[in-house]
């Protein structure tokens, strides 16, 4: 079984029933699927902002264990270091959620999946899925 990491915006269009989704499908099916800390922080952030009740709160929770989720590490800051200063040393800087994303697919070898091709353009040897 492969692996890969999904980024934040499709792991919502998968949890909301987004018509894009579909073209997602083929990419995360069979596959063990990751997120990083910072997406899964991200996504708790959507649901406070929008005030979301404990029963919404709970289909988020229960859509995320689909999900791995991947811890910071010492090896892990070292690469979103990296990843950050090389984007901004490119001219194509990253933002701070993308870039631990992006970090976390470098560290662990793996594809990202994402609907954002560009939000990564700045990252030199990331594998980008998308549909």
């Amino acid at each position: 079984m492969n692996a890969a990491i999904v980024d934040t915006d499709v792991v919502s269009m998968l949890f909301k029933g987004d018509t894009r989704a579909i073209a997602y499908r083929r990419h995360v099916t069979g596959r063990l699927l990751g997120i990083s800390f910072m997406t899964l922080a991200e996504l708790q952030r959507w649901a406070l902002e929008r005030g979301w009740g404990p029963s919404r709160k709970l289909e988020l929770a229960q859509h995320l264990t689909h999900y791995t989720v991947l811890p910071a590490s010492r090896e892990l800051c070292l690469q979103w270091a990296a990843v950050s200063f090389n984007a901004k040393k490119k001219g194509r800087p990253i933002q701070t959620a993308d870039a631990w994303i992006a970090a976390s697919a470098l560290y662990y070898e793996v594809p990202l999946i994402t609907n954002n091709r560009s939000d990564y353009s700045g990252v030199d040897g990331l594998v980008l899925v998308s549909a």
